[in-house]
């Protein structure tokens, strides 16, 4: 289904625009066709509906004689508004019983309250942006680090869906060519090359598995590196979520067994976010609380993208930690070594362990010494060196899966060519392809899915 066939709007939809709470002032957001008349009977200073689209107007709004409140009004005219209808924002002090009047009276007056993301919704409906744009709106909003910005306005002005496009667009030609073969197909005439739509296949399939590849570090970008750091109990674990803190998150002490429960929290590195997460020491114990907490900690690090597993490089042998070190490769897990405590080694000592853990960072939590090593060597597990600045970095899990759909399509059809199946087979293939590629930006779509998406979305947005 094509967004053209969606029926248009023809209510007027109301929300608070900014966060629920006191503050200095509050938005109140309308679109819709009667924004400006419903606004105007409330608001008492030029006549909205005389007034031209970006402008600025101060009045009051009354509830008859009662003054509710001073404010100022921003009017916007569609089409030349965010979501392409008639926009009123109403800029109010941040009371909240002064919100709860103003949006009791525009209730009043014909508006009714939006639903989550139905501002966005109609911006895409009336063609403002295609819904891979549309969806970053809410990826800009949730950003909490510098790649997670980038990635979101990049594709929110349109950079994702410039690719997509194209990739559409040469495909759809062959496409076009193949059906026009289906209305001559007694006639025995070849309007494609098969040649030339492979080798175009080809170039398609590549940069589709470059999009899809680069879901692993976009999936990062958008929801943090979760890096559990574990280890035997007294390793300086906690020491070190405090030193990356810079602050006494955790509860330091000699007593073993003294974490017993997940301290969390968000680090960021040059742009990336990595959710630290404290836990409890590994070892056989038989206290029932802190066992509760080590099997915990051990399905954490299933979970993880990164563990850092530290050694207390005073208190364990070369033989001990390698015993560790080789239970842990038998589970597969991402694992960076870390040997804390190395300021009190000698340097003979010190290359002894060098010998035996080449790949081993050595620190000293309690002295923040060697953190920046250790941040550096984070970065490089994501590999974030490898995107520039203008590659389009895939985020969204829709997305992803969209682009394998797109992928096993176009497999289908180098094998179809390989095959010599006949041109229905072939279009179908090729037709499903287009399709998938329409579902990221929403030129195929479905009011299920979109109901889906934007309900995802805040209210207000």
């Amino acid at each position: 289904m094509s967004v053209s066939s969606f029926s248009q709007y023809d209510d007027t939809i109301l929300a608070l625009a900014t966060a629920p709470g006191v503050g200095a002032i509050a938005v109140l957001r309308l679109s819709g066709k009667d924004a400006i008349a419903i606004s105007n009977q409330v608001f008492y200073g030029k006549d909205l509906t005389q007034q031209k689209g970006y402008t600025l107007h101060f009045g009051t709004i009354k509830d008859e004689e009662k003054v509710i409140d001073e404010v100022l009004i921003s009017l916007f005219r569609g089409p030349k508004s965010f979501t392409g209808e008639d926009v009123i924002e109403i800029s109010t002090h941040g009371s909240p019983y002064i919100v709860r009047e103003v949006m009791r009276l525009l209730l009043h007056k014909g508006a009714r309250l939006a639903k989550a993301g139905e501002f966005t919704q109609r911006a895409f409906l009336n063609g403002r942006f295609d819904l891979a744009q549309a969806e970053a709106v809410a990826d800009l909003i949730a950003a909490d680090s510098d790649m997670a910005h980038k990635a979101a306005m990049h594709q929110m002005r349109g950079g994702f869906s410039q690719e997509i496009a194209q990739l559409r667009e040469e495909l759809i030609h062959f496409a076009s060519m193949i059906e026009l073969e289906l209305d001559f197909s007694e006639e025995d005439v070849e309007f494609a090359s098969r040649d030339q739509l492979k080798a175009l296949i080809e170039q398609l399939l590549v940069a589709i598995r470059s999009l899809a590849s680069s879901f692993a570090l976009g999936n990062v970008i958008k929801k943090g590196v979760s890096t559990v750091i574990a280890g035997k109990p007294n390793a300086g674990k906690s020491t070190l979520l405090n030193a990356l803190l810079n602050e006494e998150k955790a509860i330091v002490s000699e007593m073993e067994g003294t974490t017993r429960d997940f301290i969390e929290d968000t680090i960021n590195i040059e742009g990336i976010s990595f959710r630290f997460t404290d836990t409890a020491g590994l070892r056989d114990t038989t206290d029932v609380v802190e066992a509760m907490g080590v099997a915990r900690t051990k399905s954490k690090m299933k979970e993880a993208s990164v563990i850092l597993y530290m050694a207390d490089l005073k208190r364990i042998t070369i033989d001990q930690l390698q015993t560790e070190v080789i239970e842990l490769n038998n589970l597969q897990l991402p694992i960076l070594l870390i040997g804390n405590k190395s300021d009190l080694l000698s340097d003979q000592e010190r290359l002894v362990w060098q010998q035996s853990f080449p790949a081993m960072l050595f620190i000293s939590a309690s002295n923040k010494i060697g953190l920046d090593e250790l941040k550096t060597k984070l970065l490089e597990t994501i590999e974030k060196d490898k995107i520039s600045g203008s590659d389009t970095i895939v985020t969204n899990e829709r997305h992803y899966h969209q682009l394998r759909q797109t992928e096993k399509s176009l497999v289908a059809v180098i094998t179809g060519l390989d095959n010599g199946i006949s041109n229905d087979f072939l279009a179908m293939d090729i037709r499903q392809s287009l399709h998938h590629l329409g579902e990221i930006t929403g030129s195929i779509t479905t009011e299920d899915l979109l109901d889906n998406i934007f309900s995802k979305f805040c209210i207000g947005k």
